[in-house]
């Protein structure tokens, strides 16, 4: 009797695995080897080894190429429509004055351009398109699952990484 383990794809005896990695079950169980391997997962692209699988997904970012504008200032130099976001919310973007202003920026771009299912409370637009100041705390919402966030950037990654979905990520 044995079972695969679920890292490294082997079909191997119950001795090489250990009770508690036994307990968990076909599909789930890693192998000795696999649970004392330092680094088990590597990047594809310049072979560096990590601990986990989100240890890899956050290192490929690196790789994604830097053609992204910021939607405020314009500048090119993104991998991704989140981070150029993040851009604008962190207050450093040369088009907006410090954070409260940018997250107001935000909020407005994100009311003027349909985003109204990923937002808590659709802002009223006034004649001039703006909307009336107030920014709720935490005014963006996924949904599929209803979580709630504070800054449009941290659905936009949240979308893209547990949703597997980056429609919300062009704009």
């Amino acid at each position: 009797m044995g079972r695969y383990c679920s890292q490294c794809d082997r079909h191997l005896s119950n001795s090489s695995f250990s009770g508690n990695q036994w307990r968990k079950g076909e599909g789930y169980s890693r192998c000795y080897d696999c649970v004392n391997s330092n680094y088990s997962f590597q990047c594809d692209k310049c072979y560096k080894q990590f601990n986990d699988s989100n240890q890899l997904k956050m290192h490929m970012q690196v790789h994604r190429p830097r053609n992204v504008a910021c939607p405020v200032c314009g500048d090119v130099k993104f991998g991704s429509a989140a981070n150029a976001v993040q851009h604008v919310e962190s207050g450093y973007c040369r088009g907006c004055l410090g954070k409260d202003n940018a997250r107001d920026q935000i909020y407005n771009f994100a009311a003027k351009n349909g985003m109204s299912r990923y937002m808590t409370e659709v802002p009223m637009l006034t004649n001039g398109n703006n909307y009336n100041g107030y920014v709720p705390d935490y005014p963006y919402c996924c949904p599929d699952c209803s979580v709630s966030f504070r800054n449009l950037s941290q659905l936009m990654q949240h979308q893209d990484s547990k949703h597997n979905n980056t429609r919300l990520l062009r704009y």
